[in-house]
């Protein structure tokens, strides 16, 4: 059998950018993963209001705003006057959620030639036009790293893959017999981002996958195990330790 991402080197993906030194994506987040050269960066989209594209992983603002409610019934002006920042420390005060056009800018200006992994955040919410909006703001920011696009919702998949084949779909889950069964019968979706957790006890149900990124690998033992079964990647809040473990070891 295939043995997971073939004999290249695992790939360190910044999980929401630094998310565990800095805001989760945010742009501190997201330029600390470039300084440290985090292999890829990996983000999440949901919808304003008004049809807007903003990086946040929470459907509600509750966590990591200083506001509450839920992205979907505010505006992009109105997200834009939150701070994204204190929560997680005082240095960041008024840092804002970003637009997805923000963050691609950023990327471009820091000639980031890595691999981005935009996930699609409908797996509660299902955001009408959201993929084609998404496929758009790429196509005009005119990227020349590599584009990931995942989600946890099968039909968000089956609709990117029908809009553009271009890219690189992945299911995320959190990992069953279930998933690997529904992986099989759409080779069209050719990656898997399963949980760490599940991808330790079940490895031997992935090795024909061409490309298993796990989340969310902290633990140095979970990086090596990564490592070792030479994945294609892995998403981590610690990319600058995740580095120093895979390029010291």
């Amino acid at each position: 059998m295939k043995q997971n991402g073939s004999d290249k080197m695992t790939k360190v993906i910044a999980h929401r950018g630094s998310k565990g030194t800095h805001p989760e994506n945010t742009l501190p987040a997201f330029q600390e993963a470039i300084d440290v050269k985090a292999d890829g960066i990996e983000l999440d989209v949901q919808l304003t209001c008004d049809g807007k594209l903003v990086v946040i992983h929470d459907e509600k603002l509750n966590r990591t705003t200083n506001a509450k409610g839920w992205v979907k019934d505010l505006t992009l002006a109105e997200i834009k006057q939150l701070d994204a920042g204190s929560w997680f420390d005082e240095r960041f005060k008024d840092t804002k959620i970003p637009t997805l056009e923000e963050v691609l800018a950023l990327l471009k200006i820091n000639q980031f030639r890595g691999l981005l992994n935009i996930e699609l955040k409908t797996d509660r919410i299902e955001y009408l036009g959201i993929e084609q909006k998404v496929l758009r703001a790429i196509e005009e920011a005119d990227v020349s790293f590599t584009i990931v696009l995942s989600s946890f919702n099968r039909d968000t998949l089956r609709r990117l893959k029908a809009l553009d084949k271009t890219y690189e779909i992945a299911f995320i889950a959190f990992g069953n017999k279930y998933d690997i069964a529904w992986l099989d019968k759409h080779r069209d979706v050719n990656s898997f981002h399963p949980d760490i957790r599940w991808l330790k006890r079940h490895i031997d149900q992935t090795t024909h996958i061409e490309n298993v990124r796990p989340w969310t690998v902290n633990k140095e033992a979970d990086m090596v195990f990564c490592i070792e079964q030479k994945l294609a990647g892995m998403f981590t809040d610690f990319p600058k330790k995740a580095l120093e473990v895979r390029d010291n070891g």
